[in-house]
């Protein structure tokens, strides 16, 4: 059984959110194969509880607290050290020392680093086989926002962007193999940094079809006379808060002329403000809860719009392994492996927004086929335990 070094930018777990969900089932895998030792960092007090959990999966671990207002001042002295900013918001001094004293006194066979800006705590060692899952091509996103804002946040947006591609292609330099989520990122990637795509490769998400089935029978969180709309993820994440203050201002208005029983249900946790804003009797933010499979089981439409997406969309994947009828933006649609009016229907305009989501409503029958046809296609597809398999080569090699 070899020895690996895991090191994650945020606890991984609870599976509550894209990142750790991957971040999550890439350990329970690693775990069941080699003995881990996991470095990490707790950016939210909600994930002290849940350290035991983790801890079952570790020979050994760290983890490093970071509050975000403390970090994100310490990030601007990249500014200085021409560095992009993610990189000193996630150092740590503790960190490092533990690393080092890992690498000295067991013999580690192979670091798995999940997300770039961790791959700072093991750059220093040539002789070590590294392993990156860089997930998405994280400068892109940078370069995304940066044509969304206005200056002088685009500017700063632009500039992380830069530097962060900088620092990608130096850690790709220096690691046996790259991992990206979807065949898109990858060859993103190798258009970025062409002496590196020898390298790349894509490692698909994937989806607990078990736990995300509609086998399970729970209350609805819903009134008896409401036509829900279901929107999930972390509502602190900006592509998500833009994408249902967008669709809320849009969409919506136009949908509830023709379906006035129609509610707007935004489940997630720590709703920004701009997001909270939207609460009303037409709209309804949730804020964390415990459970969000009633939320999606008991849904008339799940819907993702999306304006900027990176990658697999996790929340696209568990209603739709769940049997629900999904309306996901075109950003989304391309980097799930289904088809687009079997499985699932794709919008980019107001229009079709509207369109797709009333021709679900109007015709629940065929909803019911797409949620049955999306299911089936989860199956097929998006095994964790199939799609995570390719890393074992590498790191046996």
């Amino acid at each position: 059984m070899s020895k690996l070094l895991y090191l994650v930018h945020r606890l991984p777990y609870p599976p509550n959110k894209g990142d750790k969900v991957r971040s999550y089932h890439l350990l329970k895998h690693l775990a069941g194969r080699h003995r881990v030792f996991l470095g990490t960092f707790i950016d939210d007090p909600e994930d002290e509880v849940h350290v035991d959990a983790v801890r079952e999966y570790c020979a050994d671990m760290h983890i490093t607290r970071i509050n975000p207002k403390v970090a994100r001042l310490m990030s601007l002295s990249g500014l200085a050290r021409n560095s992009a900013l993610t990189l000193p918001y996630y150092h740590s001094a503790s960190l490092q020392t533990w690393v080092d004293r890992i690498l000295r006194e067991e013999q580690i066979d192979a670091a798995v680093v999940f997300s770039s800006v961790m791959a700072q705590f093991v750059q220093g060692v040539p002789q070590l086989r590294k392993l990156v899952d860089f997930v998405d091509v994280d400068s892109a996103k940078w370069a995304q926002y940066a044509a969304n804002h206005r200056w002088p946040m685009s500017w700063l947006y632009r500039r992380e962007g830069e530097r962060l591609l900088a620092f990608e292609r130096s850690v790709a330099s220096q690691a046996d193999r790259c991992f990206f989520v979807t065949d898109l990122e990858a060859d993103l990637f190798r258009r970025l940094a062409p002496e590196c795509a020898d390298k790349v490769e894509a490692v698909c998400n994937g989806v607990d079809a078990d736990f995300f089935s509609p086998q399970h029978e729970f209350p609805s969180p819903f009134g008896p006379d409401e036509l829900p709309l279901v929107f999930t993820g972390a509502m602190d994440y900006w592509p998500n808060i833009d994408a249902v203050v967008w669709f809320a201002a849009e969409v919506l208005p136009i949908l509830q002329k023709n379906w006035p029983r129609l509610r707007f249900y935004i489940v997630g946790r720590s709703p920004a403000p701009a997001v909270l804003e939207l609460g009303g009797s037409q709209i309804v933010v949730t804020g964390t809860v415990p459970d969000v499979r009633p939320y999606l089981r008991h849904a008339a439409v799940v819907v993702a719009p999306l304006r900027l997406a990176r990658g697999v969309q996790n929340k696209v994947l568990e209603a739709m392994a769940m049997g629900l009828p999904v309306v996901a933006s075109k950003e989304c649609a391309v980097a799930v492996d289904a088809v687009a009016g079997v499985d699932f229907l794709a919008a980019g305009t107001v229009r079709e927004y509207v369109g797709a989501i009333e021709s679900l409503l109007s015709a629940p029958a065929r909803g019911e086929s797409l949620g049955a046809a999306a299911r089936e296609r989860v199956l097929a597809r998006y095994s964790w335990e199939a799609n995570l398999s390719p890393m074992d080569h590498h790191l046996h090699r």
